[in-house]
């Protein structure tokens, strides 16, 4: 049973905490830019919130993909009460089999699970046969550059985070997530250096890799006083990143 089978639920609240929509949200949807007519797949889709999102915003075809099974009934049920034509299945993104490729594919918090080298080496190999030729890889995830000094001024984003004073490869790094009811629950990422970000890339044929953003969206400036959002700005907790395949 995948961890998040227990939490689904509150996962599936904590996105209305409001730096999900004007910070992760407008990250990941600038990075991927016009929608219209393309496939997509959405690895580590949770409850669909990002499927759901990008068929919305003009994609031709999703497909969300997720280990939990929880979280696959959630989206399921959500597709049941708002059909978009979504389509979820339960699995691995690290062992997928698919038989068709993708114009783009979406992995936000799916590469910080990987406590390894040779596991994430394993998420960018999948990611890179389900994409066509010319395709993009991007997503949203842990910050590794992210100082563990400042990590408790992210409390008041509805969000802690702890690790350990020295950071070597795979070590846990915990989010204690706070949703707006007041409704508490943790997981684990993992730390791994960026040189090794960018050798898994490398080493699964991507031509480049890169970290992006992360971008306040106009309307997260406006709704709250000047100054609120510095402290995730100044140094993110949390960062978006984009690759490309080759055109052949």
């Amino acid at each position: 049973m995948s961890e998040y089978d227990r939490i689904a639920e509150k996962y599936r609240d904590s996105k209305l905490l409001p730096f999900r929509d004007y910070i992760e949200s407008y990250t990941l949807f600038k990075l991927a830019g016009n929608l219209a007519g393309k496939s997509v797949l959405d690895l580590a889709c949770g409850e669909g919130h990002y499927t759901r999102r990008l068929m919305q915003a003009g994609a031709k075809a999703v497909l969300g993909v997720d280990l939990s099974s929880r979280m696959i009934e959630l989206a399921q049920e959500a597709e049941s009460r708002e059909p978009l034509g979504c389509r979820y299945q339960t699995g691995d993104a690290a062992d997928l089999e698919l038989d068709r490729q993708f114009d783009l594919i979406t992995g936000v918090y799916l590469l910080n699970y990987a406590a390894s080298v040779e596991q994430l080496t394993r998420l960018c190999r999948s990611a890179f046969r389900h994409l066509k030729p010319g395709g993009r890889f991007i997503g949203f995830n842990d910050n590794i550059a992210n100082d563990p000094a400042n990590y408790p001024k992210y409390e008041k984003y509805g969000f802690i985070k702890t690790t350990s004073q020295n950071r070597i490869e795979g070590a846990p790094i915990t989010y204690l997530l706070i949703n707006p009811d007041g409704t508490r629950f943790q997981f684990d990422n993992f730390y791994l250096h960026n040189r090794t970000y960018q050798k898994a890339f490398e080493d699964a044929g991507f031509l480049a890799f890169n970290w992006e953003g992360p971008w306040l969206s106009p309307a997260g400036e406006k709704a709250y006083p000047p100054g609120y959002w510095s402290e995730l700005l100044d140094d993110p907790p949390l960062i978006g990143f984009a690759a490309q395949k080759a055109i052949e």
